[in-house]
């Protein structure tokens, strides 16, 4: 390719990094005004917290982020690039902003991560890898924390025919989403079904697929590592629904709460609705209340945790967005 095409497509992918911060910041603008009443209720039950507990949850919520990192961290070291663990961490607050800006079922976030890491000098092939292996690993977590659910509900004496219809219509999902990755693996311009010949972006995303190296979802010591690290990431935000719960004086058990809180999610996941925003809080404070939590006190403890994974991170989101795309 000669220097002046080279320049060229420099040229459009600067323009494009820019736009694309431009309607981040934009939409997130957007999102935060919108919502300024749920943010109002947050603050004011921010308020109600001793400082040692918030500092709690805002740990476990840190982690969270650590372990997503952590799964990018092995995914690129495992292909040879050296990217240091802790200059992912706010490439994953400003990717859960992305997503929450621009509801696109993860494809904004997904094109955030592929702009931030073609920055650092990434290939996007490997980016392609490193998400798909993220997101293999993620609903492998995601079907394990719901056979748990299932189990710890029999214990608790709380199992009902809605929650079985919810487990097993989630399960399809969490199954069927990486096979559909695996069936489109298979897929080139030449056997493509009719529905997806004359579709671009179908085309787009079947060629970046096929592009990504494969070897590392074939690791089995890294898809189990980064499985696991996945799953705490559904451990921590329980736990910290948890301490909010333990804040505003109701002593439950952990193992009554992470039930509560995978079948929100699920919820949250299936339902319509972009961010969950009405059927999580509806979802959890329900098995909460089912689980002798007083109402009052689940929607505090809901409010509180919505709060901080939600809308706390959307500021700094908004910045690390901005500048990783700089």
């Amino acid at each position: 390719m000669s220097s002046t095409g080279q320049n060229t497509n420099k040229t459009v992918w600067q323009r494009f990094r820019s736009l694309f911060a431009g309607l981040l910041l934009l939409s997130g603008l957007i999102l935060l005004s919108t919502r300024f009443g749920e943010l109002e209720n947050f603050v004011h039950l921010l308020h109600q917290v001793e400082p040692v507990w918030l500092l709690i949850a805002l740990v476990l919520q840190l982690s969270t982020y650590v372990c997503v990192a952590a799964v990018w961290y092995l995914s690129l070291r495992y292909s040879g690039q050296h990217i240091y663990l802790w200059s992912l961490i706010p490439l994953g607050i400003a990717k859960l902003f992305s997503d929450q800006a621009i509801p696109s079922i993860g494809m904004s976030g997904t094109a955030f991560f592929v702009a931030a890491l073609n920055r650092r000098g990434v290939a996007n092939p490997l980016c392609m890898a490193t998400l798909l292996l993220s997101l293999v690993a993620y609903y492998r977590a995601y079907l394990l924390a719901a056979l748990a659910t299932i189990m710890l509900l029999l214990s608790f004496h709380e199992l009902h025919a809605w929650t079985i219809v919810l487990t097993v219509a989630f399960a399809f999902i969490a199954v069927g989403i990486p096979a559909a990755i695996l069936w489109l693996k298979r897929l080139n311009s030449e056997n493509l079904p009719r529905f997806l010949v004359h579709l671009r972006w179908a085309n787009n995303l079947i060629e970046a697929i096929n592009n990504a190296p494969w070897g590392m979802l074939h690791n089995r010591p890294l898809i189990i590592t980064t499985t696991l690290l996945h799953l705490s990431v559904f451990i921590l935000d329980a736990a910290t629904l948890w301490v909010m719960l333990h804040v505003l004086g109701v002593h439950i058990s952990f193992l009554a709460v992470f039930p509560s809180f995978m079948l929100a999610s699920m919820v949250m996941t299936i339902g319509p609705i972009p961010l969950g925003l009405g059927t999580f809080e509806v979802a959890c404070v329900s098995m909460l209340g089912a689980m002798k939590v007083p109402l009052e006190t689940a929607l505090a403890g809901t409010l509180l945790l919505r709060g901080l994974t939600l809308w706390l991170p959307m500021l700094p989101g908004m910045y690390l967005a901005r500048r990783a795309l700089r």
